[in-house]
């Protein structure tokens, strides 16, 4: 099992906080995630840092700045749509 891990600098309080949802939780990164670009364009990600907020995610790739928004699948892949450049925004637009 792959560690669970914080984003450098942010408490578990603070992202709870900043997101609204007192149950968010980091989740292990031992996971399929994939980016939905145009059709037949979809991306895997290695994520470094996955957030789960209820049946979203946040996911933080490795060697990448951006933070990917996206849906929690059952078995337990994430479908990111969206993306933010910054922690505070992504979390601010859950």
């Amino acid at each position: 099992m792959t560690a669970m891990q914080l984003p450098a600098g942010w408490t578990l309080e603070e992202i709870r906080s900043v997101s609204g949802d007192r149950e968010a939780i980091p989740l292990d990164t031992n996971r399929v995630v994939t980016w939905l670009g145009w059709p037949a364009q979809d991306e895997k990600l290695c994520p470094e840092i996955v957030l789960r907020f209820h049946g979203l995610c946040l996911v933080k790739p490795v060697n990448d700045d951006d933070w990917y928004l996206g849906s929690l699948n059952d078995d337990g892949s994430v479908d990111c749509w969206s993306a933010y450049g910054d922690l505070r925004e992504a979390l601010r637009g859950l």
